[in-house]
């Protein structure tokens, strides 16, 4: 760490980074409000989703088990071909939006399985979105926890390090070109005694 230097020079770039501080501490304040709220927001509908899919599980699993014939539905009979993502920003932080899915159908002989094949496809779609719209929103709440994690590290720079170091550098600086005015004022005083002692005693010797 460089030595501070006690210098008229130096104690206006401490006051000038001061206010540079000053200035961006409010803005990385806000910064780190929004992004936590998003962050909430965003987690919240991922947990929703998530059950959305459980209770949609639970259902199928009923609903097949209705009709005695589990076995008959694979789950490869429904595969993803095609995931559409667009791009989002949420506090200058780059993110995934889910915009859907294109699937795909695995042949299966329409004589030798049940009616219900379809439909339970159709259910299996639904789940299949469940589960993509849900992973794009726990990266969306990744990305944002990164972006959170250094704003909060710049926001505690600022408040607890940067700012009262360089108030404490300014006021050192301060108090001691305080001290070395009044003791220039203090020599100057003195030497003009000297200096008015000197000539009276001139003075006197020259009457002598």
């Amino acid at each position: 760490m460089a030595k501070l230097k006690l210098t008229k020079n130096e104690l206006k770039a401490q006051k000038d980074a001061l206010k540079m501080y000053q200035r961006y501490l409010p803005t990385l304040t806000l910064k780190k409000q929004q992004l936590q709220t998003e962050i909430r927001t965003i987690d919240a509908r991922a947990r929703e989703v998530r059950e959305k899919r459980k209770a949609l599980e639970a259902e199928f699993a009923k609903w097949i088990a209705v009709f005695g014939e589990a076995d008959a539905f694979k789950p490869d009979m429904v595969t993803v071909s095609n995931i559409r993502k667009g791009k989002g920003n949420i506090a200058g932080v780059n993110i995934p939006i889910y915009e859907g899915a294109d699937f795909a159908r695995g042949d299966y002989d329409l004589y030798e399985t049940p009616l219900w094949i379809d439909l339970a496809a159709d259910r299996m779609e639904k789940a299949l979105e469940y589960d993509l719209e849900a992973d794009v929103l726990e990266e969306q709440v990744r990305l944002l926890s990164e972006e959170l994690r250094t704003t909060t590290q710049r926001v505690n720079l600022f408040e607890k390090v940067k700012i009262p170091d360089t108030k404490a550098n300014i006021k050192k600086i301060t108090v001691y070109l305080g001290d070395q005015q009044v003791a220039g004022v203090v020599r100057g005083k003195i030497s003009k005694k000297n200096l008015e002692v000197a000539a009276e005693k001139a003075k006197q010797e020259a009457e002598v």
